[in-house]
């Protein structure tokens, strides 16, 4: 007697995959997205007129039923028609997003629809993995929405429109979000067509505008390739063309268009708010590696996008974030040498005002010299925590790393704190790895100083090289802490050398700044790095950055 056959879960999901001359990796998101089981109906991948071989990859799971092939005669000039195209002809329920050099982790669409399913959702989202390659280094994507080691709070819950959390327009990604179909088409919310970049950002606001019942879960779902050594960069990597910075600053300014148009003004203030926090500063931060025709034709262009935010959107912003747009405001033109490096550290993930440290006429405490001797409103009322302390560090290395910091006084805030010691945590960057060393905080001329050592073998890794970012923990005499990054205080170091370990092994060294100012200890040794030396490999392995 046969077996009765056991019956098979409806296939509910359409996933859209966009692809342009991207033969080498579209296949693997292709099998990825085919890999989620019978929860796929169908797989729809939209060749955007691409002139390699992606339609060969593309004829080669013609014995694959629910791969559909929608190929354009014609390029578009951007992801979102393509994106469009996939969305007009899917068939089922829900539609998920995937890039042709991206991959849906396994088990996700299970997840996401389990979600939506129960919750009666209109959009899941999940968490987004950015993978930097070749080096494998993950972080999650918008962690304080989605990393609840981290804090985060909103995995779990179910939003009916985000005007109760409008810290959610942080996330501006499509591809980590399944959407009820029928939500998007009964809300006409599409992508923008044709050459508009960050279309990302105007898709997402559609979306939250048009107050979705929105579950926000901890399924891992999307892995987010970062190529920054590829041949054609992405469109968020390349922003060392000022017509990058102006495509973000268009889509920017739609995004708010969107919420106003919707009548969503607090998601609209907090955009603009987002925007100081997070854009302005991740492309400040670069700004001296650019050329002085770029960083004058950035500075005119971000001025005038910056002076059309509301005062309620500034003063939602974190306090440098502040700081900067007052600074924006005050100077017409660039600023240059010590000043521009002030707001390039003011703009570090970890801000920090760095000495000296100028007071106005009447003894407030101001950002720069004038023209920018704007006041720093709030710095009083910072928490030990928020207080953008800057701490210097120089190296020495031998059999020992040896470590010596210089904590700056902040207008006299941390005086009053009483600093009595820190730690200090070195990070591997590939790995994250976490080593740490701590030593009390003394007075010094210029502040508070300490001395840190780690034996260099422990910061050591077999094979390869290994590069350390340095963070520094103050505690203060009632508890209270603060973190901050440990800066190079004379900007690029550059300093290599050898030195020779235990047994005679050599070891390859080199102390570097981070376009931030930063300090990164790289390291190389034993046989591996004595023939990187020779090779002559030694120079292009460490400057790489």
């Amino acid at each position: 007697m046969s077996e009765t056959p056991r019956p098979q879960a409806p296939a509910r999901v359409s996933v859209v995959v966009i692809a342009y001359n991207d033969a080498a990796h579209v296949g693997d998101a292709v099998r990825s997205a085919l890999a989620q089981g019978e929860a796929v109906g169908e797989v729809l991948v939209v060749d955007d007129a691409s002139g390699d071989a992606t339609p060969e990859v593309l004829a080669g799971f013609a014995d694959e039923p629910r791969v559909r092939p929608l190929i354009r005669t014609e390029n578009s000039g951007g992801c979102g028609t393509p994106r469009n195209d996939g969305m007009g002809a899917a068939v089922h329920p829900y539609v998920l997003f995937l890039d042709s050099d991206d991959l849906l982790l396994p088990g996700a669409v299970d997840g996401l629809l389990a979600v939506a399913t129960e919750q009666g959702a209109d959009v899941v989202a999940g968490i987004c993995v950015r993978r930097e390659l070749p080096e494998g280094r993950e972080t999650v994507w918008a962690p304080s929405l989605y990393d609840v080691s981290q804090g985060a709070t909103l995995p779990g819950t179910v939003l009916d429109g985000i005007e109760k959390n409008p810290e959610f327009v942080l996330d501006t990604l499509s591809v980590n979000k399944l959407y009820r179909r029928d939500f998007l088409d009964r809300h006409a919310i599409r992508f923008p067509d044709g050459a508009f970049h960050y279309e990302d950002f105007v898709f997402s606001a559609r979306v939250q505008a048009a107050a979705p019942r929105l579950a926000v879960t901890d399924v891992p779902v999307y892995v987010w390739h970062v190529r920054r050594q590829a041949a054609t960069l992405s469109i968020s990597l390349r922003r060392a063309s000022l017509a990058n910075w102006e495509h973000r600053i268009a889509a920017h300014a739609a995004v708010v268009d969107v919420f106003r148009t919707a009548g969503r003004p607090a998601a609209a203030r907090a955009a603009q708010a987002k925007f100081l926090d997070y854009d302005l500063p991740m492309y400040l931060r670069e700004l001296p590696q650019r050329t002085a025709a770029y960083r004058a034709d950035w500075w005119t262009v971000t001025r005038a996008h910056l002076t059309g935010f509301e005062a309620a959107a500034v003063a939602d912003a974190q306090a440098p974030s502040r700081w900067l747009h007052a600074a924006f405001t005050a100077l017409a033109t660039v600023p240059e040498g010590r000043e521009l490096s002030r707001f390039v550290e003011l703009s570090a993930p970890r801000p920090r005002l760095v000495p000296p440290y100028p007071h106005a006429e009447d003894g407030a405490p101001v950002l720069a010299a004038a023209p920018a001797d704007v006041p720093l409103e709030g710095l009083a009322e910072l928490a030990p925590a928020g207080l953008p302390v800057a701490v210097d560090g120089e190296v020495t290395v031998g059999a020992s790393t040896r470590l010596t910091l210089t904590v700056h006084d902040l207008y006299g805030r941390v005086a009053a704190l009483g600093p009595v010691a820190v730690r200090v945590a070195f990070t591997e960057r590939v790995s994250a790895a976490e080593l740490s060393a701590e030593a009390p905080l003394l007075p010094a001329e210029e502040g508070w100083t300490a001395t840190v050592t780690l034996p260099t073998s422990k910061l050591l890794r077999a094979g390869r090289l290994a590069a350390w970012s340095l963070r520094a923990e103050l505690r203060y005499a009632d508890g209270s802490t603060g973190n901050a990054e440990v800066r190079a205080p004379h900007g690029f170091v550059g300093r290599r050398g050898m030195v020779l370990g235990r047994l005679g092994r050599v070891l390859l060294v080199q102390v570097v700044a981070s376009a931030r100012r930063g300090l990164v200890l790289r390291f190389a040794g034993g046989a591996v790095g004595a023939r990187q030396v020779v090779s002559g490999r030694f120079r292009r392995l460490f400057a790489m950055r």
